[in-house]
């Protein structure tokens, strides 16, 4: 295959504002530096390094619960920080987004606790800050601890959560997209005129979930709506994304499951009137590197003298709703229903697949569950390359192990050899997040997308 035929890889920081992220354990390396996740420094820097290595996007991840499914305590949630303590995401984005000119910035926000109103203008004030490089990773929540401190007895039920989900979106969207005209804001200070008054609408919604009645707080911003990214594999989170997603998030072990799941998702997002390639899938991995492969493999087994398999476990039984100590090391584990991730439940429980304790410890060597590639930068760079040849999907969410010297070592390592071989970019194209990511289009959802329909340029209350 020639360079000028090559997919360009796409790359994702997968980090969260907290000690211990994916790859449980590894705080306790006497190199790791997240302890410091409470620096405005560390977060700065990290920024700054991605930018050199001409990352896409830092992707922040976030949970507003605790994990306390397994032995029904906190308790190694707590020793070991599996994602506890974890700060608001969202608070870290200007700070980054000042220091750096290109990199854009996947923050998570649960829209089954946020009110529209007031989260849209957030993230409006944010893409205003950045000059149009916020994404919004879209998630709907697991966690029957953050229902209940927010106010609920339990969380709601897995497809009554996306029910709710659609119609915050048409919510956004409205004050996004209707609120204000493109030519609203004139600044003519002769005429003492800010804001044209005919180009500025109030939205009246009501709904099932939400009534809202108001003028969207924040001017056009230049993405308006920010880069929409998603996660959900269930069947209803999958629709979910087919309509909403602009950049879709996966994990899977073998590329046969990846390719389906996302010949899936490219076909659902025809469905609903969108091309194929409207979305960017990026999957979830690991990669430990050093020069050489055998320096590589020692790299490896010293992080794994670190990592707490047992925490990954813990972590994963919160996901699934399942209390795997409550299981015998070589026990099946049982069939049963949650309300936790659809997707995970569906497939550790499959009989046909045989898991068991013993099985996912063994799996969680270093601490998460991600795809893991182990080797020289020649060799890293291989296994990328083959994972976008052989899946169909855009790029990847690269999680951290030790930091900061995991992303520092792929910056330095694999980015060289990537390019060399024309897999990836040496400059930042031009313009906002979602110009970057897909290119030839505008700074705006595209005219396919669902969102668009509730631009409006005359004078009317937008649709309810």
């Amino acid at each position: 295959m020639s360079n000028s035929d090559k997919k360009e890889i796409r790359l994702n920081a997968f980090n969260m504002n907290c000690v211990n992220h994916i790859n449980h354990g590894l705080w306790t390396h006497p190199r790791d530096r997240s302890q410091d996740y409470t620096d405005i420094a560390y977060w700065t820097d990290l920024a700054k390094l991605l930018e050199r290595g001409k990352f896409d996007g830092l992707f922040l991840a976030d949970i507003v619960g605790v994990y306390d499914v397994y032995q029904n305590s906190v308790d190694i949630t707590l020793r070991e920080s599996i994602q506890l303590p974890v700060n608001d995401p969202l608070l870290l984005i200007s700070a980054m987004g000042f220091v750096t000119e290109h990199l854009g910035f996947g923050i998570t926000a649960n829209l089954t606790y946020e009110a529209p109103f007031l989260f849209a203008r957030r993230m409006s004030t944010l893409d205003h800050l950045t000059k149009g490089r916020v994404g919004w990773n879209i998630v709907t929540g697991y966690l029957d601890s953050a229902a209940r401190a927010m106010g609920l007895s339990e969380q709601l039920e897995h497809d009554q959560r996306y029910d709710r989900a659609d119609e915050f979106m048409e919510v956004v969207y409205k004050l996004w997209e209707g609120s204000w005209e493109d030519d609203a804001v004139i600044r003519d200070r002769r005429n003492r005129i800010y804001a044209q008054p005919d180009k500025v609408h109030k939205i009246k919604h009501s709904g099932d979930y939400y009534k809202v009645e108001g003028y969207h707080l924040s001017e056009p911003s230049r993405q308006r709506t920010p880069v929409l990214y998603q996660a959900g594999s269930s069947g209803r989170g999958q629709a979910f994304g087919a309509r909403h997603a602009e950049c879709v998030f996966v994990s899977g072990q073998s590329k046969e499951a990846v390719r389906k799941l996302v010949a899936g998702i490219r076909e659902g997002a025809v469905r609903e009137g969108r091309q194929a390639d409207d979305v960017k899938i990026f999957m979830g991995l690991t990669v430990v590197v050093a020069p050489t492969e055998k320096e590589a493999r020692e790299k490896y087994a010293e992080y794994a003298r670190y990592a707490s398999p047992e925490a990954g476990l813990a972590h994963f039984s919160s996901g699934t709703g399942i209390d795997f100590s409550q299981y015998e090391l070589d026990e099946p584990i049982r069939q049963v229903k949650t309300n936790s991730i659809e997707s995970l439940v569906k497939t550790v429980t499959n009989p046909e697949l045989n898991w068991t304790k013993r099985k996912l410890l063994e799996q969680l060597e270093l601490g998460g569950r991600y795809a893991t590639i182990v080797g020289s930068p020649q060799q890293v760079a291989d296994e990328l390359e083959a994972w976008i040849r052989e899946t169909d999907i855009d790029g990847f969410n690269l999680t951290r192990t030790v930091t900061p010297e995991s992303f520092e070592a792929f910056v330095d390592l694999v980015i060289p050899e990537l390019q060399t071989r024309g897999s990836y970019k040496h400059d930042y194209a031009p313009g906002t997040l979602r110009e970057k990511l897909f290119t030839g289009s505008g700074a705006r959802l595209p005219q396919q997308h669902t969102g668009a329909r509730y631009r409006t340029n005359k004078r009317t209350d937008v649709p309810a």
